[in-house]
């Protein structure tokens, strides 16, 4: 038998530490060509440190990295573009204020002689969003795109540079159903092109269906490397989290008043949404389900006074509010946890703790204006004990922590206001599965202690899961709402897409509710 070659990546005994803090311990991996690679780990296990060291970004303080066998030096990402290695981060790295084919060939520009030839451009750029099944203008500027367009934008940059090795970072986690499911095909075809994939992602279905095999790391170390054949689900979650999960969604023992503590009626903004009716009773979870681009996020943000409303009437347990700006909303008793956390929900070079006082300083203040940085210490310090964020200091900026372990921070931040109404667009959108399970714990906490909590997830079995009712978005508007424990996940697809009840018998899996209440 000839000598099998040498894997296309091997990293040997990698170790990185930021401010003294080691976020990586004698870490070893390896990927050939043609391969799909998982890796699963917790937030804050090391991930995403590992993918920025292979594509260059950071430079590991410890161990070896070999490229077809040969010791390199990643020192920038542009060393690592050379050698066919490119990242598509799960936060995105576009210019806003550039159209998509600016930003799909920002820095390789095609010319014709010294000028940047913008046919070739546009029409490489629509190229490439064709190969995804994505139906994006290329003169269309980024900052006009909604989140899960400008990810689309994000994939089709990484694969017009001919990748030989592609990092993806939960590229699907602001993709819905159908474009997830083709983007999982774009990965199955540069697999047969020969190309390595390095795979990070919390969706263990997008695992299982792709991924030949599957690296866990823990706390910055390599834990095992299975064949995904020979391994299960429950064991993964082991070794990710040190512990079994016996069960991912608590078990509901809430039961909600009759009595409405958010009250909507024709709220509509023109062109966007609208008019949509529905209300929260107090201790209750709404969920919000329906299609990207159904109206979701856009009614959440005209509630909390981000976009503005053309009209329609609020009601917060009984009194009328009128809502011009987030501070009418935060006065009322409404707070958002934002879809896009970086963007609209922290300010990531201030530290921790500033980030998760900012909006409680007014009761956090003397008189005079000044503030108790004592009470301050107290509120921060419980609420980093209470998230289990996963920080070095409170100091520590923003910027530097795991998505998952921002989005507990933007959490923090409205649980110390008390709020009576908490929106939630996409809470654990690249959280990992423990993680996840403890905002499942304290969404349903929050609304056992009489908080109405309005939950917009694309995921159908979290709301199936979590939520009470769910009412159904299509087109800007609500198509239905259902008893979650009466539904499935058939009708609240159908009702997404068509905007109508099935027909008699057009179900299927009438279990499904239950099922996603134990899985």
């Amino acid at each position: 038998m000839p000598d099998q070659p040498p894997p296309l990546l091997a990293m040997r005994q990698i170790g990185k530490r930021f401010a003294g803090v080691r976020a990586l311990s004698g870490v070893s991996l390896e990927v050939r060509a043609g391969e799909v690679h998982g890796i699963c780990g917790e937030n804050g296990a090391g991930k995403s440190t590992l993918m920025k060291i292979i594509s260059g970004v950071l430079a590991p303080d410890e161990g070896v990295i070999e490229f077809e066998g040969r010791p390199v030096r990643l020192d920038s990402p542009q060393q690592a573009r050379s050698l066919g290695i490119v990242m598509i981060h799960q936060e995105l790295n576009l210019v806003p204020q550039l159209t998509v084919a600016e930003n799909i060939w920002l820095a390789r520009e095609p010319c014709r002689g010294p000028f940047v030839d913008r046919a070739r451009q546009r029409e490489g750029a629509r190229a490439c969003l064709a190969r995804l099944g994505a139906g994006i203008d290329p003169e269309a500027r980024v900052a006009t795109l909604p989140i899960a367009q400008q990810q689309m934008v994000e994939i089709a940059k990484a694969l017009s540079m001919q990748a030989r090795l592609l990092i993806m970072d939960e590229p699907t986690s602001s993709l819905d159903e159908a474009d997830s499911q083709r983007l999982l095909a774009v990965v199955a075809e540069l697999q047969r092109d020969g190309v390595a994939v390095l795979y990070i992602s919390h969706r263990f279905d997008e695992l299982a269906r792709i991924a030949s095999d599957v690296t866990v790391l823990r706390d910055g170390c390599h834990v095992r490397t299975m064949r995904w054949a020979e391994t299960t689900l429950p064991e993964i979650v082991a070794l990710m989290v040190g512990r079994t999960l016996d069960q991912q969604f608590p078990v509901p023992t809430r039961v909600p008043t009759e009595e409405p503590l958010l009250q909507v009626r024709g709220l509509r903004r023109e062109g966007v949404f609208g008019p949509v009716d529905f209300e929260v009773r107090r201790g209750e979870i709404l969920g919000f389900a329906g299609l990207i681009g159904a109206g979701r996020t856009e009614v959440a943000r005209a509630l909390f006074g981000a976009d503005a409303a053309d009209g329609g009437d609020v009601r917060v347990a009984g009194q009328p509010v009128s809502i011009s700006s987030p501070i009418d909303a935060i006065r009322a008793g409404i707070a958002y946890l934002p879809e896009d956390r970086k963007a609209h929900g922290l300010a990531l070079k201030m530290g921790v703790g500033s980030n998760i006082s900012i909006a409680s300083l007014g009761r956090l203040s003397r008189r005079g204006g000044f503030i108790d940085f004592a009470r301050e210490r107290a509120l921060v310090t419980g609420s980093i004990q209470r998230l289990a964020i996963r920080a070095a200091s409170p100091e520590q900026p923003a910027r530097q922590l795991s998505g998952g372990n921002q989005q507990k921070v933007v959490l923090a931040k409205w649980l110390a206001r008390t709020a009576r109404v908490l929106l939630f667009d996409e809470p654990t959108r690249g959280v990992d599965v423990g993680a996840k399970q403890a905002l499942y714990v304290l969404m349903d906490e929050l609304a056992t202690q009489g908080v109405g909590v309005v939950l917009i997830s694309s995921e159908l079995p979290e709301i199936l899961g979590l939520c009470d009712r769910i009412a159904v978005f299509r087109d800007g508007h609500i198509a239905a709402t259902l008893e979650a424990r009466a539904t499935t996940q058939e009708e609240i697809m159908y009702l997404a897409a068509v905007g109508s009840r099935q027909p008699t018998g057009a179900a299927t899996s009438a279990d499904t509710s239950a099922m996603a209440r134990s899985a």
